[in-house]
C-alpha cells in the first residue's frame, strides 16, 4: 500500500510538471490563440474517444447530463482561450503567476456551489493575494492585458473545476472529458465559422507546430486530465492541492530554461508571485486541517 501511494505521488508530480510544460508549448506554437485552442480540443477529443473505446465505456447518458457537460466544455474553451491569449500578449511567467490564484477563486466559488458561508480566513487570505497581485501589476504594468487575461483564465478554471468535482463523483473522467472537449470544439467552430476563419491559411500548419499540438493534445490534455483524476484515489486532497500549486513553479522554471530572456522578470514580480503561492498553500493547509477536525 505504501509503495502504491509513493508511486502515485510521484505520478502526480509528473502530471503537474506536464501542466507546467503546457504553457511553454503555448509559447512555442506559432499560431494564434483561437486556432491553437481549436486544434488542441479537436485532437484531444479524438485521443479521449480512443481511450473510451479501449475501456469499452458507454457514452449513453441522459440528455440533461450531457447538456451539463457541454456547458462546462464551453467554460473550458473560454478558459483555454484566455490562457493562451495571455501567453501570446505577455509571457509564460506572467500567465502562470496569475493562474496560481485559482485556488482562491475556488474557495469563494465553492460556498456558492455548496451553499455554505464564506469563512473569515478565506477573506483575509484573499486580501493578501490582492497585495501580491498589486505588486505584480505595479512593476509589470506593460503586461496589463496578459495579467487580466491570466486572471480571467484562472477564474474560469476554478469554475469548471468546481463543476467537474461534482461530475466525477458519478461519472467516468474520460466520458466527462469527451463531452466537454467535444462541446468546446463546437463552440469555437461556430465562432470561427461566423468570422470566416476557416480558409486555406487556417489549415496551413508547420510540421513543428503539428508536433507541439499533438503533444499538447495527447500528453498535456487527454492523458494528464484522466491521470489526475485517477491519482485522487490514492492522494489526499491536501497533498493534491499542495502539489498542484507547484505548476507555476515548474512552468516558470521551464520557461526560463527553454524560452530564455523573454521570461526574465523583475525581482518584485517574483516577490508578488511568491506571496500568492505561499498564501494559497497556507490556505489549503488550514482548510484541510478544518476538514479533518470536522470529520473526526
Amino acid at each position: 500500500m505504501r509503495n502504491a501511494k509513493l508511486l502515485n505521488y510521484l505520478h502526480l508530480h509528473f502530471i503537474v510538471f506536464i501542466w507546467g510544460f503546457t504553457a511553454v508549448l503555448g509559447a512555442l506554437i506559432s499560431i494564434d490563440a483561437i486556432p491553437l485552442v481549436w486544434y488542441r480540443m479537436l485532437l484531444a477529443t479524438g485521443f479521449v474517444l480512443l481511450i473510451v473505446l479501449y475501456r469499452k465505456e458507454s457514452l449513453r447518458l441522459p440528455w440533461k447530463t450531457i447538456a451539463s457537460f457541454c456547458f462546462v466544455g464551453f467554460l473550458i474553451s473560454l478558459h483555454w482561450l484566455a490562457f493562451f491569449s495571455a501567453i501570446k500578449v505577455s509571457n509564460v511567467s506572467v500567465t502562470l503567476a496569475m493562474m496560481s490564484t485559482g485556488a482562491f477563486f475556488a474557495s469563494f466559488l465553492e460556498p456558492i456551489m455548496y451553499r455554505r458561508k464564506v469563512k473569515k480566513y478565506e477573506v483575509f487570505f484573499g486580501l493578501i493575494v490582492v497585495v501580491g497581485l498589486y505588486i505584480i501589476f505595479k512593476v509589470e504594468s506593460k503586461y496589463f492585458l496578459g495579467i487580466v487575461l491570466g486572471l480571467s483564465s484562472s477564474f474560469l478554471g476554478a469554475l469548471f473545476s468546481v463543476f467537474n468535482g461534482k461530475f466525477v463523483e458519478k461519472h467516468s473522467a474520460s466520458v466527462i472529458s469527451f463531452y466537454e472537449l467535444l462541446a468546446g470544439v463546437f463552440c469555437i467552430s461556430v465562432v470561427l465559422f461566423f468570422k470566416g476563419s476557416f480558409d486555406a491559411s487556417f489549415f496551413k500548419i508547420s510540421t513543428i507546430d503539428w508536433v507541439y499540438l499533438i503533444i499538447l493534445a495527447s500528453v498535456c490534455t487527454a492523458y494528464a486530465f484522466i491521470a489526475s483524476v485517477h491519482v485522487m484515489k490514492w492522494i489526499s486532497p491536501y497533498t493534491m492541492m499542495l502539489t498542484t500549486n507547484m505548476e507555476p513553479v515548474y512552468g516558470i522554471l521551464l520557461a526560463l530554461v527553454i524560452l530564455g530572456d523573454n521570461e526574465y522578470m523583475s525581482p518584485q514580480f517574483y516577490y508578488g508571485a511568491l506571496i500568492i503561492l505561499i498564501t494559497v498553500i497556507i490556505n489549503g493547509y488550514i482548510k484541510t486541517r478544518i476538514k479533518k477536525a470536522e470529520f473526526n
